[in-house]
């Protein structure tokens, strides 16, 4: 029994503090609404504003575009169809008046009879005015002749060339041996007698200059090679003269 009541006593004595710490949030929660309604100046005026104030409107749509202009066609009547000439299908306001010049009087030929004054020459009678020039066909000038090409000329083969010794010495058809001088002999002379020359274009000895040799052997193998023949040395098909060395050698035997 005393167990019971001591638990009841401590439950009331318990239910006090709940009730007014509840009551003390209830003010507090109470004054936190309040003081913002009432101190309304405190708050930040640019949100306020922004908060009052409604949005701008949406722009206004384009304009729709401008419709093209539109293009008449005036249709002019043809005065001539496939030559002839057509009536008119309504009757003009004005009429142009055309006025042409005078021809200058013809010097020269004279019309076709019957023709129309200041016609052409060969014309046939009567023509109408503005028509073909010339009805009588006539034929197309010939087309002006090729122009002509200048050949080059073709470049001339040389007239002279050089050629060795011994490559010409193996072309000889005619060679005369030199007569070994007698006072060479006597004397115990031998050597070489060497010549710059000229050969022509028929193969024989046209110029012979002396380049080396003794006196005494010389004037036997000067004689000697005037004498010689060749055979033509032929370039592209034509002879040509050939300058060449030609050496003639005298040796004693025994």
């Amino acid at each position: 029994m005393f167990e019971q009541s001591l638990v009841d006593l401590g439950q009331t004595r318990r239910s006090w503090p709940v009730l007014i710490s509840f009551a003390f949030q209830c003010l507090m929660i109470g004054v936190m609404i309040l003081v913002p309604l009432i101190r309304y100046e405190v708050l930040p005026s640019t949100q306020l504003t922004s908060f009052l104030v409604a949005p701008p409107p949406p722009p206004p749509p384009p304009p729709p575009p401008a419709a093209a202009p539109v293009k008449i066609v005036k249709v002019i009547p043809r005065q001539f169809d496939a030559g002839r000439l057509m009536a008119p299908k309504e009757i003009p306001k004005e009429i142009a008046v055309i006025k042409e010049d005078e021809l200058p009087p013809q010097t020269g030929a004279v019309g076709v009879v019957g023709g129309i004054p200041g016609g052409v020459p060969g014309g046939a009678p009567g023509g109408v005015i503005g028509g073909i020039i010339g009805s009588v066909p006539v034929a197309a000038p010939p087309p002006p002749p090729p122009p002509k090409v200048e050949e080059k000329p073709k470049p001339k083969p040389p007239q002279r060339i050089r050629v060795g010794g011994n490559v010409q010495a193996a072309r000889l058809v005619n060679q005369p041996r030199p007569v070994y001088p007698p006072l060479a002999r006597q004397a115990r002379i031998q050597g070489t007698v060497r010549f710059n020359a000229i050969i022509g274009r028929d193969g024989r000895i046209e110029n012979l200059t002396l380049v080396s040799g003794h006196p005494l052997l010389v004037p036997s193998a000067t004689e000697a090679v005037k004498q010689w023949v060749y055979k033509p040395t032929m370039l592209n098909g034509e002879p040509v003269e050939v300058v060449t060395q030609i050496d003639v050698n005298f040796t004693l035997s025994g």
